[in-house]
């Protein structure tokens, strides 16, 4: 029985499952199919099939993907965590600042790996609508579905999705192994297979001197991915010179509050965006400084603040209503039943307590996403500005994307780490992810300018976006994906 250390042994017993335990070198032989592996207690060079470096929202959907598709039964998947397992057995009274809009394409995976029930046992804010309006003018675009019962989007906690995911893990032990407080220290990629005793594998170095191998190493490590920068992948990123505050929001009175808000200044976007009935989610995009003296006031100066930057009008010119009013009596004799009334938001009474906080902003994208047995997804392939809330939904396409490949690859018996299925994730996804990150970027530098002349550029196509429904309906499609 020691012998049977790190082999590999056949086995007779079709669909049949044994265990068995080796006393001297606490060897576990696992037995599924018609394979039976022994596995070290330590795991010490261990071959996975695939291994998924980072544990958070994106990387633990990655694992539970995988592991719940049928045509990957079998293959053997590790997730790697560097930090502790994420458990929320009650949900915390207090709303935490960190928040994703989920769309329904996002939504809709999360369903089919099991998560999206606990999600909505535990706390999210569906939405119907959605009101995007400039400083500096009276032009508005609005975004709603036609039957006001369709959610368009949903906001939800980040630290909930990751609990929820990792309660979904939970009940896939037997297909997805998790190591968790796991922090990689090295990568070392497979070399040709013309070079004398060649390692064909990737082989993954952690901080405990263990060493682990894998035929696709998949990065979900974050915009600051290791995996990105040691495979030698360029990366074209810039920041923004801009921070957000992000913060919980007491409202004045309780409303329906099913509307996400938000509006352009000069200094950058702020949105509100719905948690419940009497709470929303601030996410405040604007200069370092300006975010710092924000993180400085008092809870009365602060929410004062808000409430000025949601309705006040100082940044208005005479020149540009004057246009824009033209213009939109120009639109009304054109297109008489189009376009869309204004709404006001909610005012704000307080904030939740010590939930200010601020991090920087910045674009960056992976100029590829693959390597011979790497492929890179979510923040770790590419990274936007928060103002369309699409950071998560574009990681969460990535996971279906690469999901539905390597799921055909095993139906086809092919290596899961070679490049002719990677590279059509690659394809698929920069297709999709690239004019996303391009509008973002493009509406991102239309609103950091309050001149005379780019202000009634935007206002004539903000308004006139807003009265073509087909227009409209398209750009929320894309968004919806």
């Amino acid at each position: 029985m020691h012998s049977l250390t790190k082999t590999a042994l056949s086995f007779n017993g079709i669909g049949r499952r044994c265990v068995a335990l080796n006393r001297f070198s606490e060897t576990r032989i696992i037995c599924r199919g018609l394979t039976c592996t022994a596995e070290h207690g330590e795991h010490e060079n261990e071959l996975y099939d695939v291994i998924i470096s980072g544990g958070g929202m994106v990387g633990t959907a990655m694992a539970c993907s995988l592991g719940l598709d049928p045509n990957l039964e079998g293959k053997k998947i590790l997730l790697l965590e560097a930090g502790n397992k994420k458990v929320m057995d009650k949900v915390p009274d207090a709303y935490s600042t960190r928040v994703s809009s989920i769309s329904p394409g996002s939504a809709t995976l999360l369903s089919g790996v099991g998560a999206w029930d606990h999600i909505m046992n535990m706390r999210c804010k569906p939405y119907q609508k959605m009101q995007v309006w400039d400083a500096c003018s009276d032009a508005l675009i609005t975004f709603d579905k036609e039957n006001l019962q369709d959610e368009m989007a949903y906001i939800v906690e980040n630290n909930i999705i990751v609990a929820a995911l990792t309660k979904q893990l939970e009940n896939l032990s037997d297909q997805v192994r998790v190591q968790y407080k796991s922090k990689v220290v090295k990568y070392t990629w497979p070399k040709s297979h013309q070079v004398a005793d060649a390692i064909p594998w990737v082989q993954v170095t952690l901080a405990n001197g263990q060493t682990l191998q894998t035929k696709l190493l998949i990065g979900a490590d974050g915009p600051n991915s290791m995996v990105r920068q040691e495979a030698g992948i360029p990366t074209v990123k810039w920041n923004y010179d801009q921070s957000a505050v992000v913060a919980v929001l007491h409202l004045s009175e309780p409303t329906e509050n099913n509307v996400a808000w938000q509006r352009f200044l000069p200094t950058g976007p702020i949105a509100m965006l719905p948690l419940s009935d009497t709470e929303s989610s601030l996410v405040w995009s604007t200069s370092h400084r300006h975010a710092e003296e924000l993180l400085q006031l008092d809870e009365e100066s602060f929410v004062d603040s808000i409430n000025t930057a949601f309705w006040s009008n100082e940044n208005h010119s005479e020149l540009v209503e004057t246009a824009g009013s033209l213009f939109r009596t120009a639109l009304s004799v054109l297109m008489p039943s189009a376009g869309s009334a204004r709404q006001l938001p909610p005012s704000v009474a307080g904030i939740g307590p010590k939930s200010r906080v601020m991090f920087p902003l910045g674009m960056g994208h992976a100029s590829e996403y693959i390597r011979h047995r790497v492929a890179l997804i979510g923040d770790a392939a590419h990274r936007v500005h928060p103002l369309a809330g699409q950071g998560a939904n574009l990681g969460f396409g990535d996971v279906a994307c690469l999901t539905q490949l390597l799921s055909q690859a095993a139906f086809n018996g092919k290596d899961l780490g070679t490049m002719q299925h990677l590279l059509e994730y690659e394809t698929e996804r920069q297709r999709h992810n690239l004019p996303m990150m391009a509008a973002i970027d493009l509406m991102k530098r239309l609103y950091s300018t309050n001149a005379a002349p780019m202000v009634v550029l935007r206002t004539f196509g903000l308004q006139a976006t807003n009265t073509l429904p087909a227009m409209k309906a398209q750009i929320m499609a894309f968004a919806s994906k």
